[in-house]
């Protein structure tokens, strides 16, 4: 490997003030070859983080401003009828990139969120009679305001359950909003650009592969997954699948290449299992109505499993 993931970390800290935990998530999920949600307020970097992370891959980058009226051939694309040629011809759509953004995922229909959905889970994409293969890498970085109720349609947990990461949004403290000012109030400030290959990143998967997950750990991560489906049941309607199980390991051995060990420590496991559980599980009214906080039962939940 030419480079290390804090490269990555290095690149989007110089352009995004404060928010730790997207940055993270976001490499986690490079790592990890999994696709990220990204859900908060307006106004918080999701969009810029996106860019940043696409801009320091030396990789294609395309947006998708998701839409009511969008279509599904306006992402996976569509076949046209060429005239000189006498024959029909394909267009490839936006998805055909090594970061897509979908922005504002929400907005758009079942119909063109299964679209997209269907390339993240499968890596192709079927146009007419041809299957085309997606480039490798390829990551999906979805972002979503929870404050808009008009005009949205909710993703299904089957379909949350695609991402490997949803990461909630906070506002940034006073001091970071202060630099923020300092930093945007003058001039827009450009991504750092081209600071990794996707040789380097298909490198890192390989070595994020091969970091040990001792025995107590992969008996721990079930624990903790079993654990969203057999207590809190007040507060919650259905636990994770064996897909999260998946996801925690993945996850735990990203941090730990991040963290440049070739092994994975219990403290990587906690701190990756929020991302990977909170979209997971299903939470009922009672969080809502008792003010309780799915983010605090899930923390409940997570404390509750004793660490080996």
């Amino acid at each position: 490997m030419s480079a290390s993931p804090r490269v990555l970390a290095d690149a989007l800290q110089r352009t995004i003030v404060g928010q730790q935990g997207v940055v993270e998530a976001l490499i986690l999920g490079l790592l990890a070859n999994g696709h990220v949600l990204l859900e908060g307020p307006p106004g918080l970097a999701k969009t810029l983080a996106c860019r940043a992370l696409a801009a320091a891959l030396d990789g294609e980058f395309k947006r998708i401003q998701f839409t009511p009226d969008l279509l599904p051939s306006d992402i996976v694309g569509t076949r046209i009828f060429d005239q000189h040629e006498s024959r029909f011809s394909t267009v490839l759509g936006p998805v055909f990139a090594n970061v897509v953004l979908a922005d504002e995922i929400n907005r758009a229909p079942a119909k063109v969120q299964s679209a997209l959905l269907e390339a993240m889970q499968e890596r192709q994409v079927t146009i007419g009679p041809q299957t085309h293969v997606l480039p490798d890498p390829f990551l999906v970085m979805a972002t979503m305001n929870p404050l808009d109720a008009e005009g949205t349609y909710a993703l299904p947990a089957a379909q949350m359950d695609r991402f490997l990461i949803k990461v909630d949004v906070s506002y940034p403290s006073r001091d970071e909003e202060l630099q923020i000012l300092e930093r945007f109030a003058v001039a827009q400030t450009q991504p750092v650009h081209a600071v990794a290959t996707l040789a380097d990143v298909c490198a890192w998967r390989e070595a994020a592969h091969a970091i040990h997950l001792d025995a107590k750990l992969k008996r721990y991560i079930v624990e903790l997954v079993a654990a969203t489906r057999e207590r809190e049941t007040q507060y919650v309607d259905y636990g994770a699948s064996p897909r999260a199980t998946l996801a925690i390991a993945h996850l735990a051995r990203a941090k730990a290449l991040i963290d440049d060990r070739d092994f994975v420590l219990p403290d990587d496991v906690r701190a990756v299992a929020p991302l990977a559980l909170r979209h997971r599980v299903g939470f009922n009214f009672r969080v809502t109505t008792e003010n309780v906080g799915s983010s605090r039962v899930l923390d409940r939940l997570i404390a509750s499993v004793p660490v080996p």
